[in-house]
């Protein structure tokens, strides 16, 4: 299992605050069966949550030294969770905002009780500029919950989706829990990940059967829990929704 969307990257955002913390969800996460991981702090316009990549790439520094000192077999890299905003592509382009290991992959974040009239301008700017717009958690958003076909049209324009596989275990509640059971149905999710903040709820083979009795499709969970992250970090092309 390999985890495209975690906030270990400690003391920035709302996830791990400290380093011990970060070590001890990393110890955790390797008995569970992550192998890589992606570190995805969020980045917040106008809040607290705005360190940049040299800080960022600091703290990745010192964590993967003590990753190595106390032996835990884990890949680190690095990216954000950024919140979307028109100011997206100038943010990456001044180095504030980090593309999944530095690819043309970007996770970003809409707001949970609404979709913004300018989205699929911003989806579309980021399209044209070369990059990659993942989408996290989509079926947390109170939008796609009432209204899941909504995503093929963003879909349509090169977004991807990342599900939270955390929300197959009841974590964001039942209608965050069927809407992404849908969305696995539809072949619509393209990426997994823990979303990990201060705990770790989940164990990689009783997922994996989850996902061969949603999906009946081994090649597609294959890709969900490990190729198409492959393909991130090597900065590869993922076919999308025509």
């Amino acid at each position: 299992m390999k985890d495209l969307h975690c906030h270990l990257l400690y003391g920035i955002d709302d996830g791990s605050k400290t380093e011990e913390e970060s070590i001890r969800l990393l110890k955790q996460m390797e008995k569970e069966g992550i192998t890589e991981c992606i570190l995805t702090p969020h980045y917040i316009e106008e809040s607290e949550y705005i360190c940049n990549n040299k800080e960022k790439e600091k703290l990745l520094m010192d964590l993967q030294e003590k990753v190595n000192e106390e032996n835990i077999n884990i890949k680190l890299y690095l990216g954000n969770e950024a919140f979307i905003s028109t100011n997206l592509v100038s943010l990456i382009k001044k180095e504030e905002i980090k593309t999944l290991n530095n690819s043309k992959y970007i996770l970003f974040e809409f707001p949970m009780r609404q979709i913004y009239n300018n989205t699929g301008f911003i989806v579309n700017e980021l399209v044209s500029k070369g990059y990659i717009p993942v989408l996290a958690h989509p079926e947390r958003y109170y939008a796609f919950q009432k209204h899941p076909n909504l995503l093929e049209e963003y879909l349509r324009t090169g977004l991807l989706l990342q599900g939270n596989f955390t929300s197959l275990f009841g974590k964001y509640g039942k209608t965050a829990e069927k809407t992404l059971k849908l969305l696995l149905k539809k072949k619509w999710i393209t990426f997994l990940g823990s979303d990990t903040h201060h705990d770790v709820h989940f164990n990689s083979k009783k997922l994996r059967k989850k996902l061969l009795k949603i999906t009946k499709d081994k090649d597609y969970v294959d890709a969900l829990m490990e190729k198409n992250f492959d393909k991130v970090i090597n900065n590869e092309d993922i076919a999308m929704l025509r």
